[in-house]
């Protein structure tokens, strides 16, 4: 898992030229594999490659611990025909911050079967991201 900190503003338009992403920078782990973050965002990256067929996409829920502890994770649709190594917006509400160990588990991802085949399946951006 990647952890990166928020360090520029993103933008989106009508069109994908007018999209800006925020830049990060990598929050290191320390020597025993643990991270301190304070309250605020960040873009995590998931060490697991997601291969989804083209009948099948996936949500994302935050594992219930992270929810106790006043932190969530927000995602977008994991889109049938999707492979790569997924990103989502890890949320730090509490305010006395909040320790991950290195490639602790801190999403589940429900599956949902379509009821009708995908054709050609996701062509974005994203396709084939961090792998």
């Amino acid at each position: 898992m990647e952890v990166r900190e928020l360090t520029s503003s993103g933008s989106i338009g009508k069109d994908s030229q007018q999209r800006i992403l925020s830049d990060g920078k990598i929050v290191a782990f320390d020597k025993h594999g643990w991270v301190r973050l304070s309250q605020g965002s960040y873009l995590i990256t998931f060490n697991e490659i997601c291969n989804l067929p083209l009948d099948l996409m996936a949500l994302g829920k935050p594992r219930s611990s992270l929810l106790r502890s006043g932190v969530t994770i927000d995602t977008a649709v994991w889109d049938a025909g999707y492979k790569g190594r997924s990103q989502s917006l890890l949320t730090i509400f509490n305010p006395h911050g909040f320790e991950i160990q290195q490639n602790a588990r801190l999403l589940q991802l429900i599956f949902v079967r379509l009821e009708k085949l995908d054709s050609i399946g996701y062509q974005g951006r994203f396709l084939n991201e961090n792998i």
